[in-house]
């Protein structure tokens, strides 16, 4: 990992993923930035959620909605609403016998796998009934 230099821009953008549990895209990150400091743009908020994920202070979850940032960065798996869009963190182990089988299987290097199950979340249940 290369960490960068200190940027005030940067610890406002990872302070608005701290602020939330929600898995937030990066344009509910900007928006929340921008309630901060309205002259940062766009650009600077995807870069530096960019730069926070490469460095591993923050993760991110390849949703088929969008891509999200999480705060969590050990391996865990995900819960996504096909119809509002929310990730959760599933509260599943992970399970690292998975890497093992499916490397023995494939003579593949395994380094990490990532699930992410889809479903309908309780509150829209709820609205659907």
């Amino acid at each position: 990992m290369n960490k960068q230099r200190y940027s005030r821009q940067r610890e406002i953008v990872l302070n608005a993923v701290k602020a939330r549990r929600d898995h937030p895209t990066a344009d509910q990150i900007y928006l929340d930035v921008r309630s901060v400091d309205e002259k940062i743009s766009r650009g600077t908020v995807y870069r530096n959620l960019n730069l926070l994920a490469e460095n591993g202070d923050i993760s991110t979850v390849n949703s088929p909605s969008a891509e999200r940032y999480d705060l969590r960065c050990d391996k865990h798996y995900h819960v996504i609403c096909r119809t509002c869009k929310k990730v959760f963190d599933a509260p599943v182990e992970y399970n690292r016998d998975l890497d093992s089988y499916v490397s023995d299987e494939t003579n593949f290097k395994i380094e990490n796998h990532v699930m992410i199950f889809e479903g309908v979340c309780p509150d829209c249940q709820k609205e659907n009934k």
